[in-house]
């Protein structure tokens, strides 16, 4: 059995009700993809700085 604090109630009832896919999400987005082209563009510069080494040391 469950036993809830009188604040435990009070909270539940004034609580707005969800509405799935309403909240605005565009800073997260614009977040997510600075964060791709980062991670890409670090990702190329590895590979390329591994490429170069190799010859150099190949």
């Amino acid at each position: 059995m469950v036993y809830q604090t009188g604040a435990a109630n009070l909270a539940e009832r004034n609580m707005a009700k969800h509405s799935h896919g309403s909240m605005n999400i565009e800073t997260q987005e614009k977040t997510f993809d600075a964060f791709i082209k980062w991670v890409t563009r670090t990702t190329i510069v590895i590979i390329v700085a591994l490429i170069l080494l190799g010859l150099v040391n190949g």
